[in-house]
């Protein structure tokens, strides 16, 4: 993942703007702007004041899309400050995966509690839900979040972001981190690099995946 990567998204991002609310905030701060403008010649200073509020707005529609991406890359979680977002925590112990006879790594995971199957994809940047299992674990699209482009079989989707409270499989825990809810994606559920980026390390032996945490502990059992 690079900053071209993330160059690509943000430009995706506001693309999908039109689809998410913060379209109202912008087009809120340019009709103030667009006021300003007009009353310049006959209230001055009222004038300058609308402007001054208009570019705040349209800079704190920006941030929260920068902000967004950002935190696509585990890279930047020590940069880029949180403000009101969940922190991206994975923790636990080794956990290896063996693969499937389709030539795939499959697990079982808990997400919220509930029970589904994830396919592990190092190609993938996010990790994604089915709209399925993210209405049975009860995950709910942020609120102002902006949409992020996916490319399905069926071409170019906009899906939109969550926050998983809790996943878990083997000895793995993951909390605050974010999926996209795909509807692309049919029943199919996948672990991206945003939680794989945030281990100490990840390989393949042979035809076992290994998952290492940072500071490796073992979970208590059922936990």
């Amino acid at each position: 993942m690079d900053l071209a990567f993330l160059w690509d998204q943000l430009a995706n991002t506001i693309q999908a703007l039109p689809q998410s609310g913060l379209l109202l905030a912008a087009l809120a701060a340019m009709a103030v702007g667009l006021l300003g403008g007009m009353l310049m010649r006959s209230i001055p200073a009222l004038g300058r004041l609308l402007r001054v509020f208009s570019t705040l707005g349209l800079m704190a529609v920006l941030v929260m899309v920068v902000l967004q991406v950002s935190r696509m890359d585990p890279r930047f979680d020590m940069a880029v400050p949180e403000i009101g977002l969940p922190r991206q925590v994975v923790e636990g112990g080794e956990t290896r995966v063996r693969m499937a006879p389709d030539g795939h790594f499959w697990l079982r995971a808990e997400v919220n509690g509930h029970p589904a199957d994830f396919l592990v994809d190092t190609g993938a940047t996010l990790t994604a839900v089915s709209a399925g299992t993210a209405s049975a674990a009860g995950l709910e699209p942020r609120r102002g979040g902006v949409p992020v482009r996916m490319q399905t079989a069926n071409g170019s989707v906009a899906a939109e972001i969550a926050a998983i409270d809790d996943l878990r499989f083997g000895n793995v825990s993951a909390r605050g981190l974010d999926a996209v809810i795909a509807p692309g994606l049919g029943n199919t559920n996948v672990i991206g690099m945003n939680l794989l980026g945030r281990l100490a390390s990840w390989r393949v032996e042979g035809d076992t995946m290994i998952l290492v945490p940072h500071d490796p502990q073992i979970m208590p059992q059922g936990s």
